[in-house]
């Protein structure tokens, strides 16, 4: 799966391309970053983690990975609890059948883990199906109509369809039977502690001596690491017992069975989660920079400032200034509403002359068709107020260009500066110099809107 600072790119990228408001402006954020050094990737983390100033994307991501690590913890407990169970239920008799318990314990285990590999060798460099996905799908772990929250279920879903998934899920699946057998491991102890066992083995077909031999063989890892193992006096003692042995004799049947279930069940399984550990951080997934998203990011900050005295800075797009008629005004606000009283008098020489008519907030579509069949049969001038938060967007441009060519008798703006609304949630995450940069870099976006609109501005300073 992608890294935390991946998913959270991936996830702007994905809501960027979507059309997406954010907390913060990324086209101020990119333009702030073309001066700032790192490498790409970290200058794509930045910017990702700037645009997120108040932390609703990372929170999203952190809760669908939290339920996930979640889920994997729950099945593990409940693995090694039913692993502790299994085998205290198989050891309630005195007298054991040392290898009945063995093949128990280790038997399909160790099917299990041989087919594994073998299936891991037989597929490699092939996609394996991804039942996982299915299972344990980000969508029936979080909900959310959000555009937010579908996305970054989207992102989870193709990150669990990765090729490189198959490395992490089989980590998983060797993290429940290292949780199986631990819970086994613990039954043992547990119940060679409190209970005095006695070991036996039997068999039709096979002689004292072969049974010495196959213990022997077996015994040999177990040893290498200082378990005891039966010499072939106490194997050979130990055939057919129905009752109490020496207690030498099950310590050393006891210190095998321990060291059996240790070397050969969960030192394998360790060291295949070790592999597909290894392997899953070698085939992680990470981002695709070839992207044309990435690529015009990437492009924009690698232009270069040319020499001063080649150069001729082109002016800064400035907004004609407002030419107020003689005749009808009609006053609305786009979007924002204002605390200002009678917001449309200030900016001026004089108070405007004539009639003038509120028509309200501009909000909707319905909004929009209202005004659009009033100005069709009204020849007015129409002054729109416009808050210092609202971004010259392509709905609100939309809405801008539809107005002027509504508006018989031309079309005026005034920004408002209102810094008694309620403040944003994107603020609190923000100095108050970055606000104020921000409000600085938005206005000059509305005088480059509206200068190539030719659509007149107020001058507030008037």
């Amino acid at each position: 799966m992608l890294s935390p600072q991946d998913q959270l790119t991936e996830l702007v990228r994905t809501l960027e391309t979507q059309q997406h408001v954010f907390a913060t402006d990324p086209l101020l954020i990119t333009e702030k970053l073309q001066n700032e050094d790192g490498k790409p990737i970290q200058k794509l983390h930045r910017r990702a983690s700037r645009i997120d100033s108040n932390g609703a994307l990372t929170r999203v991501l952190g809760k669908i990975d939290g339920r996930i690590k979640g889920i994997m913890v729950v099945m593990s407990v409940v693995w090694c609890i039913s692993g502790f169970l299994g085998l205290f239920t198989l050891l309630q008799a005195n007298v054991v059948n040392f290898f009945y318990v063995l093949v128990c314990l280790l038997g399909f285990h160790t099917i299990m883990l041989l087919g594994w590999l073998a299936m891991t060798l037989v597929n490699q460099g092939k996609q394996s199906s991804n039942w996982f996905a299915s299972f344990v799908s980000p969508s029936y772990l979080i909900r959310g109509k959000d555009d937010v929250t579908k996305a970054a279920v989207n992102l989870y879903e193709r990150q669990l369809h990765h090729s490189g998934m198959r490395w992490y899920l089989g980590r998983f699946s060797h993290q429940l039977w290292l949780a199986t057998l631990t819970g086994m491991l613990l039954a043992i102890v547990f119940l060679l502690i409190v209970r005095q066992y006695s070991f036996s083995w039997e068999s039709t077909l096979l002689s004292d001596q072969a049974l010495i031999t196959l213990t022997q063989i077996l015994g040999w890892l177990p040893s290498m690491v200082g378990f005891g193992v039966p010499d072939s006096a106490a194997i050979a003692q130990s055939r057919l017992v129905t009752d109490a042995m020496p207690l030498s004799v099950a310590r050393q049947w006891a210190g095998l069975l321990i060291g059996s279930l240790l070397m050969y069940g969960i030192v394998p399984r360790a060291l295949a989660w070790g592999g597909c550990a290894l392997m899953f951080r070698r085939k992680k997934m990470r981002l695709d920079l070839k992207l044309p998203y990435y690529q015009k990011i990437l492009s924009f900050w690698q232009r270069q400032v040319v020499d001063a005295d080649d150069f001729n800075e082109a002016p800064t797009p400035i907004a004609p200034k407002a030419t107020v008629s003689a005749g009808k005004k009609l006053v609305a606000l786009l979007e924002y509403p204002t605390e200002q009283d009678s917001w449309w008098q200030s900016g001026f020489d004089n108070t405007l002359e004539g009639d003038v008519e509120n028509f309200g907030i501009l909000d909707d579509r319905d909004d929009m068709a209202r005004l659009k069949t009033y100005l069709d049969n009204h020849p007015v001038q129409v002054l729109l107020g416009i808050h210092n938060r609202a971004l010259p967007d392509r709905g609100t441009l939309r809405k801008l260009d539809q107005i002027a060519s509504h508006a018989k008798e031309g079309l005026i703006v005034k920004l408002l500066n209102d810094t008694g609304l309620t403040v944003d949630a994107s603020d609190l995450h923000t100095s108050e110099s970055q606000q104020v940069e921000n409000q600085g870099l938005r206005y000059q976006q509305w005088q480059t809107a509206l200068s190539a609109r030719e659509i007149g501005l107020v001058d507030t300073d008037a």
